[in-house]
């Protein structure tokens, strides 16, 4: 008889942390000695006098892994808040993309048309390429990537998982 395992789920936590040597090493390392993986990951101060930073990463688990981790996560000392945007309600996601595309002629166009669609920006160019920033919910952004993959993508960076709380909530 088989046992059924629970599905795994993607979520989106935010991690309000002391902005100190090594606490981003103690976070991954918690990930790491469980198993757990980190799709997205993305750190920035958020105070005036520079004591906090906001952490925002995206993993993927069953139910019961998300809610361990969370667990986990609070029981760092320098460890503020731990908010799982995804469990918590309607909340806002967007990442930052530069894709290189490499094209001549009829590519070239189809490159820029459907840049325009996708309301890309060419922020480099050359006779033989373009370099687009493209800002929007991870999907958006995959989908974008794939279409350039026939036209001649050469190379994609994206800045990670940003995400916030939609309405007066503060996360």
């Amino acid at each position: 008889m088989k046992i059924a395992q629970a599905e795994s789920e993607r979520h989106v936590l935010a991690v309000t942390v002391d902005n100190e040597p090594g606490i981003l090493a103690k976070i991954t390392g918690l990930f790491t000695a469980r198993g757990y993986n980190i799709d997205s990951l993305t750190v920035a101060d958020i105070s005036d006098d520079n004591a906090v930073s906001r952490i925002t990463l995206v993993t993927k688990g069953p139910p019961q892994e998300i809610d361990q981790i969370e667990a986990q996560l609070d029981r760092l000392v320098t460890v503020h808040k731990v908010i799982d945007l995804t469990a918590a309600g309607p909340h806002v996601e967007r990442e930052l993309a530069l894709i290189k595309v490499a094209g001549k002629g009829e590519m070239r166009v189809e490159a820029l048309r459907i840049a325009e669609l996708f309301r890309a920006k060419v922020v480099d160019t050359t006779i033989e390429s373009f370099v687009f920033e493209l800002t929007g919910p991870p999907d958006k952004i995959d989908s974008f990537i794939a279409l350039m993959r026939e036209l001649g993508l050469v190379s994609v960076g994206r800045s990670g998982v940003v995400g916030m709380m939609r309405g007066l909530q503060n996360a």
